[in-house]
């Protein structure tokens, strides 16, 4: 048996698209989907943060420190968002300058761009 006739290692946990693919260009395809999908998650966090803090500002009860708390949530959560779109608008302008695609996410039939 020769060993060394064997086409390549394949990774029965990656998507087919990015089995057959090695090297440069195997990272070329999987940045831009961890860089989507820290997108979307980030997104995510900032909804389930926004909920928590005006969930804390109702329950507060008319309690100073209670309501300083969730307001604080709430700006940290604001701030956080808005960090995130302007890294999103930052990786867009590099996309355009240089003619790479950074941000679109594959995940099978959901394709966003």
């Amino acid at each position: 048996m020769n060993y060394l006739a064997q086409d390549s290692i394949k990774n029965p946990v990656l998507s087919p698209s990015l089995q057959s693919k090695s090297g440069l260009a195997f990272f070329q395809d999987l940045l831009p989907r961890i860089v989507g999908l820290a997108f979307v998650v980030g997104v995510l966090i900032f909804f389930f943060i926004m909920i928590t803090g005006a969930i804390q500002w109702i329950t507060s009860g008319g309690d100073k420190a209670a309501v300083e708390g969730a307001r604080g949530k709430i700006t940290n959560a604001v701030v956080g968002v808005v960090i995130l779109l302007s890294l999103f608008a930052l990786l867009k302008i590099i996309e355009d300058f240089f003619g790479i695609n950074i941000l679109a996410l594959d995940i099978g039939p959901l394709l966003i761009q």
